[in-house]
C-alpha cells in the first residue's frame, strides 16, 4: 500500500506543476497589464485666490472679483495649443462679453453681433492690430490669433465699449470667477513662473506678483495674491484712425440694420 501512495504521488507531482505553473502566470501576467493600463496620468492642480486693494473702480466695491488671469510658463515642455479653437467674445447692449478673455495662442475669437445696431471691433494694440469693419446686426467676424499679447479691443463706433483678449502661449491658465478664486488643472508636474494680468494693475505691480511654483503629482494651493489697483490711471482711447470720438449720437438712427 505505501508503494502505491508513493507511485500516485510521485505521478501526480510530475503531472500537476506544470498545470499549475501555467494557471497561475497568466492572470498574474493580465493583472499587471490590466494596471498598467490603468494607472492615471500623473496631474498636478494649482489653486487659491485673488484680492484687490486700492481700487477706484464699482467693481471692486460690488465685490466682483472676475477676470483676473493666471497662468504657469516653463518646464516641461509644454504641449502646443489646439490651433483649431474658437471662442466667442458677444457684442450685446453695446457691450463685449465676457470683458477679459484668455484662450491659447492658434485660437480664433469669433465676434458676433446680436444688437440691433452696427458694430465695428478693433484693436491698434502691439498684441495682435485687427479690424473686424463695419458689419450689421446678425453678423459676424472671426480672428485668429497667432502670437502672444495683451490685446485690446474697442468698438470703433462706440467709445464705452472695451474688453482685453489675453493671448498665451502656455496651456495652463484660468480666469478668476467672481469670489476671486482660481484652478488650473492637468498641469505637468515641475518647475513653473507664476504670471497674473489684471487690466487695472500697472505692468510693474503685476511683474512683483510674478513667482516660481514647483510642482508635484497632488494639488498645490497658494497663499492670497493680493493685487493694488494704486497707480493705474485708465487713460481715453482713438478710434481706430487715432482720432478722438465723434459727439455721441443716435447711432442706431446713424447704422440702422434689421437682423438676418
Amino acid at each position: 500500500m505505501i508503494s502505491l501512495l508513493r507511485i500516485f504521488s510521485s505521478h501526480v507531482g510530475q503531472v500537476s506543476w506544470p498545470v499549475l505553473r501555467r494557471r497561475v502566470a497568466r492572470p498574474t501576467l493580465s493583472l499587471g497589464i490590466a494596471v498598467l493600463f490603468a494607472a492615471p496620468s500623473i496631474a498636478a492642480t494649482v489653486e487659491g485666490k485673488i484680492s484687490l486693494t486700492g481700487s477706484r473702480q464699482t467693481t471692486a466695491r460690488k465685490q466682483d472679483l472676475s477676470g483676473v488671469v493666471i497662468w504657469l510658463e516653463g518646464q516641461p515642455a509644454e504641449p502646443l495649443p489646439p490651433a483649431s479653437r474658437t471662442i466667442q467674445m458677444v457684442q450685446k447692449t453695446k457691450k463685449f462679453t465676457p470683458h477679459v478673455l484668455a484662450i491659447p495662442v492658434g485660437s480664433t475669437v469669433d465676434f458676433p453681433n446680436f444688437d440691433p445696431i452696427f458694430h465695428n471691433a478693433f484693436s491698434n494694440f502691439a498684441g495682435q492690430p485687427f479690424d473686424t469693419g463695419l458689419y450689421p446686426p446678425g453678423a459676424t467676424h472671426k480672428i485668429r490669433f497667432r502670437r502672444d499679447g495683451v490685446v485690446r479691443v474697442f468698438c470703433n463706433i462706440h467709445p464705452t465699449m472695451s474688453a482685453v483678449i489675453v493671448v498665451l502661449k502656455s496651456p495652463y491658465f484660468t480666469s478668476t470667477n467672481v469670489a476671486g478664486e482660481f484652478k488650473i488643472t492637468g498641469v505637468q508636474p515641475g518647475e513653473y513662473q507664476l504670471r497674473v494680468f489684471h487690466e487695472r494693475a500697472t505692468p510693474e505691480t503685476l511683474n512683483a506678483l510674478e513667482r516660481k511654483v514647483a510642482l508635484t503629482d497632488g494639488p498645490l494651493s497658494l497663499p492670497e495674491i493680493s493685487i493694488s489697483e494704486s497707480g493705474y490711471i485708465e487713460g481715453a482711447h482713438k478710434n481706430k484712425h487715432g482720432f478722438d470720438y465723434p459727439p455721441a449720437a443716435d447711432d442706431q438712427a446713424l447704422y440702422p440694420g434689421a437682423r438676418r
